[in-house]
């Protein structure tokens, strides 16, 4: 990759439509890292890997349960340019954008034009494959819960919405022991502009993934809380290990939605079509989870985002609940 002698690609660890993630080995460190490639020719590609590069870059912090960025490199034919918030101004950034998002290809046809992400790698895998190869765990449900609720506190605290929140988006770290969550692929995120409260923002564009995506979003007005809708989905999901398969891949990932015949309808567009509809938490068993998580479900799902908790409200509710927590032996 860069230099050719800063990294090794070791392995192809996924692929999607927009672009291809590796294994790879920091050279002088022996150390790996997640590459993912990002092929810069049609808008729609460089719109998600700039969206993901600000994204990233924005945050002057880290936190634990948020990917890392090491670097982000723009390579453009056999030339590779480190570029960061240190460089938006650059030529070859504007360069980038003139001729990319404005769907031009590079002048030589030759030229391959890429943005390589560089970031911490997960041992883990993803979340819903991680999960569904184990048996269910409270604790660990309860562990990864809070984790997600204060990384998703975290970025909404520095104006970041995510907009695509689910299992499959969340990495599983062993680096420190005990599994790790780290939320990523910024790809459809959203940087608010200015300070303040991050849900007074709006959003016009339905983005995301329909099992996940609240009802606001499916009608194209929507805050950052439609990020909360998509945490409830996967909290029930993960604490019930409800599944359903998908239509293209055929694989099993777990999210909620609603049954209509042999049609599985997302939660957020059968909420839509009927405001009124009781959720039925728990789904499967009264006994799989305490009444304070079924509350908090409920607050996280509710149709209205006004009722629906914040990010910083799911914070603190999160901490408090029973759900997973080790029971205090009584000593006569």
């Amino acid at each position: 990759m860069a230099t050719e002698a800063k990294y090794s690609i070791l392995r192809e660890v996924g692929r999607g439509s927009y672009g291809v993630v590796y294994e790879a080995l920091v050279n002088r460190t022996r150390s790996k890292v997640a590459v993912k490639r990002i092929r810069c020719n049609v808008p729609e590609n460089v719109e998600l890997a700039l969206q993901e590069f600000w994204a990233l870059q924005s945050i002057q912090r880290q936190h634990e349960n948020v990917i890392q960025l090491e670097e982000c490199i723009l390579q453009n034919g056999q030339a590779f340019q480190p570029i960061s918030h240190r460089y938006r101004k650059s030529d070859s950034h504007l360069l980038l954008i003139e001729t990319c998002l404005k769907g031009r290809r590079c002048m030589d046809p030759r030229s391959a034009c890429f943005l390589w992400f560089v970031m911490e790698f997960c041992d883990g895998g993803n979340m819903n494959e991680y999960l569904l190869a184990r048996s269910p765990d409270a604790q660990l449900n309860n562990s990864f819960m809070r984790q997600l609720s204060s990384a998703v506190a975290f970025l909404h605290r520095n104006q970041i919405v995510h907009r695509d929140l689910k299992a499959d988006n969340i990495l599983i770290s062993h680096h420190h022991g005990s599994p790790v969550v780290k939320v990523a692929d910024f790809g459809l995120s959203k940087v608010c502009q200015g300070k303040g409260n991050v849900n007074q923002h709006r959003f016009s564009s339905a983005c995301g993934s329909n099992f996940y995506m609240a009802p606001e979003v499916w009608e194209g007005h929507y805050t950052a809380k439609a990020d909360i809708f998509a945490l409830g989905v996967i909290f029930w999901a993960m604490a019930e290990r409800i599944t359903f398969r998908d239509g293209d891949t055929e694989k099993e990932l777990l999210g909620t939605y609603i049954c209509q015949g042999k049609e599985l309808i997302p939660l957020g567009e059968a909420l839509l079509e009927n405001p009124n509809l009781k959720l039925q938490i728990p789904l499967k068993n009264k006994k799989s989870m305490p009444a304070d998580l079924c509350k908090l479900l409920h607050d996280m799902l509710a149709f209205n985002p006004k009722e629906r908790l914040d990010a910083f409200q799911l914070e603190a509710r999160i901490r408090q609940i029973s759900y997973g927590k080790k029971r205090k032996r009584s000593v006569s």
